[in-house]
C-alpha cells in the first residue's frame, strides 16, 4: 500500500468502456465512499458493465469469500437485472477477484481498479476481498442501457485504521428476532464493521439456551412486566409479560450468516453483577438465598452472583457450552456496575477475603474475574470486559473495554492491556441525538452525528508504545427503552457512518465537510435497503 492520498481528476484517460457501451462523463466530485479510503485515483471517467458479467475468483482461501460473491451478485440481479456467470478456462473475466500473496499487504486490505475492460479486486485475505466488494458495491450506479450499470475509473488501495471495528446489541432488555440481528449484521458488514458484541444476558431477561441449566431460559427468559418509559418512583409497568431467547441452533445460524460476512460475534455474559434474571432461576448462587424474580425496572441491582465454588462450577459450565457456539477469541463477561453490599454482608464472601487475603470487595471482584480468565485461558479464548474490570487489579490477561470516558482504557493502556474504546461522550447510541423534544423517549445524553464523527479513539496522553494497544472501536445499543427493530435502526443510523469511517479510515483522511458531501449517496443506498435511520434534516 502506498501511502494515505486521494488524488482527484487532473487528467482523464482515453479508456475503453469495458466493451458494453459508451463512457459517459462522472461528476467532478470524488466518489462518494463511505467510510474512505486510505488512497484513491480517480480520473473522473466511468465505464460500462452489463448486461452479463463473466467473474473470475482465484487465489488461496478465495472459496471462503463464495457465499459473500453469491449474495453480492444476487443484490446486483435484483438492482439491475445483471446477469453473472463464471469465466471459462480461455475466457477473460470482467470482473476478477483475487486472493494474493502480497506480503506488505495489510490484513483486510485490498485493491480495486477499474481501468479499461476490466474491473480489479484483489487482498491478501478473503476479508479483503470482502470489503472491495462492498466499496465496489457503492461506486455502483445504473446505466442508461436496461440490465448494465456504471464505475468510474478509478484505483483504490485501502486497508483499515484499527483491527476491532465493533457494534453492540443488548437484548436483555428488549429482545430483537434472528432475522434482525441478521441485518443489523448485514449492514455492519456493509461499512467495514468486524466485531458484533451481543450482549445476551442481564436483570431483565437471560437471552441464551444452556442445557446444562434449562431454567435460565424456563425462569430468566421471561419477566412478568416492563417498566413503562421513566417511571421509576412509583413504578409503573405494561402489564404485559415479556419473554425470548435464542436456541442454541439459532446462535449457529446467526454466528455462521455473520462468519460469511468476516464479522466474528462476541459474546456477553454478565457477571458477577446485571445477573438478577440468572438468581431467579437458580437463587442458591447468590448471597442471600431469594428469591428473586426477573426485573421488571431497569437499572443497577444489588444482587449479585455469590463468589461460591458453587457459582464458579456454575459459570464455567455456562461458559463451555457458550465456546461450543461462539468461537470467537474473545468472550465478553461484564464486570460492570456489581454493587458490593450482598457481599459486604454475606459471611461466605467475608470469608473468601480471608482465606485469600484480599483487602475489600474490590479486590474480591479482581478475584472473581481472575478465575473467570484462567478457566477461559484454559480453553484458548480471552476475557474482555467494561473498565470497572480494573478495580482491584487487573486480570493478567483481560482486554478492557473503556465505557465511563476514556481514562480505564488510558489506564489498561499504560499497564500493557489491550483496550477498545466505547465512552459514553461519543458512541452511546442510546443517547438522543438532537433536542429531546422531536426525538424518540432515550436513555438521556445528547451525541448527535459530528459528535460521533469527532470521536478519537487513540488519547493523546498515550505514547506510541501504550498507544498500540488501543485495537479500536466500539458503538453501543443499549435497548432499555429501544423495544423495535425499527427503533434500533433510527438510533444507529445515520451514526454508524459516521463512527465507520472514524474506525476504518486514516485519521489524515477524515473530514467532516467530505463526509458530508458523501452522506446523502450512503443514505440513499439505506433508502434502498429500508432502514428506518433518522433523518438528517430533522432538528
Amino acid at each position: 500500500m502506498r501511502p494515505s492520498r486521494i488524488c482527484l481528476p487532473a487528467v482523464a484517460l482515453a479508456l475503453a468502456a469495458c466493451g458494453r457501451g459508451p463512457t459517459t462523463p462522472a461528476p467532478s466530485e470524488e466518489p462518494a465512499i463511505v467510510p474512505r479510503p486510505a488512497e484513491l485515483e480517480y480520473t473522473g471517467r466511468t465505464v460500462t458493465l452489463g448486461p452479463d458479467v463473466v467473474v473470475s475468483l482465484t487465489g488461496p482461501g478465495s472459496e471462503l469469500l463464495a457465499p459473500a460473491l453469491d449474495a453480492w451478485t444476487r443484490e446486483q440481479t435484483d438492482r439491475f437485472g445483471i446477469a453473472f456467470r463464471p469465466a471459462s478456462a480461455d475466457e477473460e473475466a470482467d470482473l476478477v477477484l483475487t486472493v494474493e500473496s502480497v506480503s506488505e499487504a495489510p490484513p483486510e486490505g485490498y485493491t480495486l481498479e477499474v481501468e479499461g475492460e476490466r474491473a480489479r479486486l484483489a487482498a491478501s485475505d478473503p476479508a479483503g476481498l470482502f470489503y472491495a466488494l462492498r466499496t465496489l458495491g457503492q461506486l455502483q450506479r445504473r446505466g442508461e442501457a436496461p440490465g448494465t450499470w456504471t464505475l468510474p475509473e478509478i484505483r483504490i488501495d485501502d486497508m483499515p485504521r484499527f483491527r476491532y471495528r465493533g457494534m453492540h446489541l443488548d437484548v436483555g432488555r428488549h429482545f430483537f428476532p434472528v432475522d434482525f440481528v441478521k441485518r443489523f449484521i448485514d449492514l455492519m458488514a456493509r461499512y467495514k464493521y468486524n466485531r458484533f458484541h451481543w450482549h445476551l444476558t442481564e436483570d431483565q431477561g437471560w437471552r441464551i439456551q444452556i442445557d446444562a441449566y434449562p431454567r435460565l431460559t424456563e425462569v430468566g427468559a421471561c419477566r412478568a412486566e416492563t417498566q413503562v418509559e421513566k417511571n421509576f418512583d412509583p413504578f409503573v409497568g405494561d402489564g404485559r409479560q415479556y419473554c425470548g431467547y435464542y436456541t442454541k441452533e439459532e446462535i449457529r445460524e446467526v454466528v455462521a450468516y455473520a462468519a460469511e460476512r468476516f464479522v466474528t460475534v462476541i459474546p456477553e455474559i454478565e457477571m458477577p453483577g446485571h445477573s438478577v434474571a440468572a438468581l431467579a432461576a437458580y437463587p442458591e448462587l447468590s448471597c442471600t438465598g431469594g428469591p428473586f424474580e426477573v426485573s421488571t425496572m431497569w437499572g443497577v441491582k444489588e444482587d449479585i452472583y455469590c463468589p461460591s465454588e458453587e457459582t464458579f462450577a456454575f459459570l464455567e459450565t455456562v461458559l463451555d457450552e457458550v465456546l461450543e457456539l461462539f468461537p470467537s477469541e474473545y468472550i465478553h463477561i461484564g464486570g460492570d456496575e456489581a454493587p458490593k453490599k450482598r457481599w459486604e454482608e454475606s459471611e461466605l464472601a467475608q470469608a473468601v477475603i480471608d482465606r485469600e487475603g484480599l483487602a475489600d470487595e474490590h479486590e474480591l471482584q479482581s478475584y472473581f474475574i481472575r478465575r473467570i480468565e484462567r478457566f477461559l485461558t484454559s480453553r484458548n479464548r480471552r476475557l474482555i470486559g467494561w473498565d470497572e474490570i480494573l478495580e482491584g487489579g487487573l486480570a493478567p490477561e483481560a482486554t478492557v473495554m473503556s465505557w465511563r470516558g476514556m481514562d480505564g482504557g488510558i489506564e489498561a493502556a499504560r499497564q500493557g492491556h489491550d483496550v477498545v474504546m466505547t465512552p459514553t461522550s461519543h458512541v452511546y447510541f442510546d443517547y438522543y441525538q438532537a433536542d429531546p423534544e422531536g426525538e424518540p423517549l432515550a436513555i438521556g445524553g445528547l451525541t448527535p452525528l459530528d459528535k460521533v464523527y469527532g470521536f478519537e479513539p487513540v488519547p493523546p496522553e498515550l505514547t506510541a508504545d501504550e498507544a498500540g494497544h488501543v485495537l479500536g472501536g466500539q458503538a453501543n445499543v443499549w435497548t432499555e427503552y429501544i423495544a423495535t427493530p425499527e427503533h434500533a435502526e433510527y438510533m444507529s443510523y445515520p451514526r454508524a457512518l459516521a463512527l465507520a469511517e472514524v474506525l476504518w479510515s486514516p485519521v489524515e483522511m477524515r473530514d467532516w465537510e467530505s463526509f458530508t458531501r458523501r452522506l446523502p449517496s450512503a443514505l440513499a443506498e439505506l433508502d434502498r435497503l429500508g432502514v428506518r435511520y433518522r433523518p438528517l434534516d430533522r432538528r
